[in-house]
């Protein structure tokens, strides 16, 4: 029985390693990608581009916290996921906040410059996925990792179809339109988040001793 303690004591830690290993990873290339994008979204005067350089800043922010909840048991994992929520929810309303101001202030955007950012963090993320793939069943704390990473990918081709539509029409349009859409989709994250959160929540109540 002592062995058999120790064999899971032994996986677990393993497992711990391992997510926090490739969390450590893949937070350094989301906060690469922020300073990129937001850099890139001032000078292009995109907004899509400024909303998706947030998502990086907010996904950067939640792989901190989910390092943190690696070695923590079920509840304080929940609670974490639970926060990633209220943060991925506070950056869609910012998003909302400058596609309002991209309405009042108008300005063309550089689509070249959205074009070009928005391939190099579909290449970024692509690897960010890839990595999260095996973990995203695991547990909530990776599952709500992996549903943020997910989420990048749709935002960055998104932004591509954007700086397209912006070159076509000829318009800042696309750019406002893909921007609403990319608060739309964090908003249904952070819904999804909160529900899994309180959902695991509401299950280490039910077992104290296991969370």
């Amino acid at each position: 029985m002592a062995d058999c303690c120790n064999d899971k004591e032994c996986a677990i830690e393993a497992l711990r390693s391992r997510q926090a290993g490739t969390l450590r990873i893949v937070l350094a290339i989301n906060a690469v990608m922020f300073v990129v994008e937001f850099t890139a979204g001032l000078l292009a005067r995109s907004t899509a581009l400024l909303a998706d350089s947030l998502d990086n800043l907010g996904d950067a922010t939640t792989y901190g916290l989910s390092l943190y909840a690696v070695a923590r048991g079920a509840r304080a994992k929940a609670k974490i996921a639970l926060f990633k929520s209220a943060l991925i929810l506070a950056a869609a309303l910012f998003v909302i906040g400058q596609v309002g101001y991209g309405i009042a202030h108008p300005g063309m955007p550089v689509f070249e410059t959205m074009g070009i950012v928005s391939v190099l963090a579909l290449a970024a993320n692509g690897t960010c996925l890839a990595l999260l793939w095996k973990h995203r069943t695991e547990d909530v704390n990776m599952s709500s990792v992996w549903e943020c990473s997910r989420n990048d990918i749709i935002s960055n081709v998104a932004v591509f179809v954007a700086a397209g539509a912006v070159w076509i029409a000829e318009s800042r349009w696309p750019d406002l339109i893909v921007g609403s859409l990319l608060a739309l989709l964090l908003l249904r994250s952070a819904i999804h988040v909160m529900r899994e959160a309180t959902r695991a929540l509401a299950e280490a109540d039910k077992h104290p001793v296991a969370g």
